[in-house]
């Protein structure tokens, strides 16, 4: 089993920027695909970013492509989502998420989950 803890998370201006991390503990990170989701008040959680074990495959949503960037350090046990250019729809829980199998954007493929982070945006 991994346990993951997100922190970063806070008040930003609309524009700002900020980086949330993701620390594992109890299983090494390299084992597993890890992925960001978030769930904004009322709204599903949804997908955001994924990259692979080894950190050579990315995918986003369509809906953050050019502005998030995610990043791992596997000697750190750490991810990370580097967010810039926030806009006010971006205000959510943002989950970090292990996945065991292939990189993929469903949050079922993923075995471990944090306990999310608030970022709020303010306009």
């Amino acid at each position: 089993q991994v346990q993951l803890v997100e922190s970063g998370g806070g008040l930003v201006q609309a524009g700002g920027s900020l980086r949330l991390s993701c620390a594992a503990s109890g299983r090494t990170l390299s084992s597993y695909v890890m992925g960001w989701f978030r769930q904004a008040p009322g709204k599903e959680r949804e997908f955001v970013a994924t990259i692979s074990r080894r950190g050579g495959t990315t995918d986003y949503a369509d809906s953050v492509k050019g502005r998030f960037t995610i990043s791992r350090d596997n000697a750190k046990n750490t991810v990370y989502l580097e967010i810039n250019s926030l806009k006010f729809e971006d205000t959510a829980v943002y989950y970090c998420a292990a996945s065991g199998r292939v990189v993929s954007r469903a949050a079922l493929s993923y075995d471990y989950w944090g306990q999310g982070t608030q970022v709020t945006v303010s306009s």
